[in-house]
């Protein structure tokens, strides 16, 4: 495994390269797009052209998501020192906190509460990977790993 690879690989075994979130170009696109309507005043035009191009009346709401996608990327991985994919992690402490270098480690990951604010939107991934730690290695796992989005 590289050094890159590793510092890739969350905590809970999710590979933060293949992550939405992370240097997405689609997110450096929704911060370019925002940033080019606010320096040409786009909102002005909208607002003058709503009656005769209807979409424009959800000017406001495209902005709002827009830049909530802005918001979302991620630069720094949490084994690099981020903060993980939603703020501060339980997953991320509990390596630290037993002495372990990831979950794998310990007997309890199977069945770890931690996981299950994961379930959502990675389904059962980070424990598959987690087993395919165990079962091929931590220097050749990455290679067998689940995807890190269900409908990917």
């Amino acid at each position: 495994m590289t050094k890159q690879e590793i510092e890739l690989t969350a905590y809970c075994r999710l590979y933060c390269g293949d992550c939405i979130r992370y240097r997405s170009r689609a997110i450096n696109l929704a911060e370019d797009l925002a940033d080019e309507l606010q320096k040409i005043k786009f909102d002005n035009y909208a607002h003058l052209k709503k009656d005769s191009v209807k979409e424009f009346q959800q000017y406001d709401g495209f902005r709002k998501i827009l830049d909530a996608m802005a918001r979302l990327e991620c630069d720094i991985p949490c084994r690099a020192g981020g903060d993980g994919c939603s703020g501060p992690c339980e997953i991320k402490k509990c390596p630290h906190l037993n002495n372990f270098q990831g979950c794998w480690e310990c007997d309890e990951f199977e069945t770890c509460k931690n996981f299950e604010f994961l379930k959502s939107f990675h389904g059962e991934t980070p424990r598959e990977n987690l087993r395919k730690i165990k079962e091929y290695g931590l220097d050749r796992w990455v290679i067998y790993r689940g995807k890190c989005y269900p409908w990917l």
